[in-house]
């Protein structure tokens, strides 16, 4: 049996924007979003993270302290009732990274390689499941697979939402991860 999952964006869907996080004490939880993954699940979702991490292709954050950062992460959520399945991530930038990091690679949002990967891994089936972010690569890489997505106010989701074109709408706008999590199960397949 396949399972449904939602991917989340991790910064300004889940933890504050901070312009290339790379430290522990700059993470903060977005309110709603320990709440929004609870719901989800509950509800029987594969709740899994995939965020683009251009700081270490920027040489800003060793990939050796990512997972001190993502340990964080889901420390805090433990705290509020919650848990992730997983986080992916792309430590890639195509003109910014430096020696390896510097590729165009099939895992940076928004092509869909984290996407591909986590169903893999996880038995996703893909054109059952959501994507939510707060920007249009987040989006873009759920519709390369089939997703359905959701754009958040969060972080920078109110400018994103302000330049939307009318043919390249997400299927939802919500004000946070929780209002986001309602509508998805609203939406929910017997």
């Amino acid at each position: 049996m396949k399972y449904q999952a939602v991917f989340l964006d991790r910064d300004g869907t889940v933890n504050e924007e901070i312009n290339y996080l790379n430290k522990v004490e700059q993470l903060k939880l977005i309110e709603g979003a320990a709440e929004g993954i609870r719901m989800l699940r509950e509800a029987g979702y594969k709740v899994v993270i995939v965020t683009n991490q251009a700081a270490i292709a920027r040489g800003y954050l060793a990939e050796a302290d990512l997972p001190l950062i993502h340990a964080a992460l889901e420390n805090m959520l433990a705290e509020r009732g919650a848990a992730l399945d997983a986080i992916y991530y792309c430590p890639h930038h195509p003109t910014a990274g430096v020696g390896a990091y510097k590729i165009d690679c099939e895992c940076r949002k928004p092509k869909p390689g984290m996407l591909r990967k986590a169903a893999e891994d996880l038995d996703i089936d893909l054109q059952a499941s959501f994507v939510v972010g707060d920007k249009l690569s987040d989006l873009g890489a759920g519709e390369a697979v089939g997703c359905r997505t959701i754009l958040v106010r969060s972080g920078y989701g109110r400018e994103v939402e302000q330049g939307l074109a009318e043919n390249a709408r997400p299927d939802f706008i919500a004000d946070d991860l929780a209002g986001a999590a309602r509508w998805i199960l609203s939406q929910r397949r017997n």
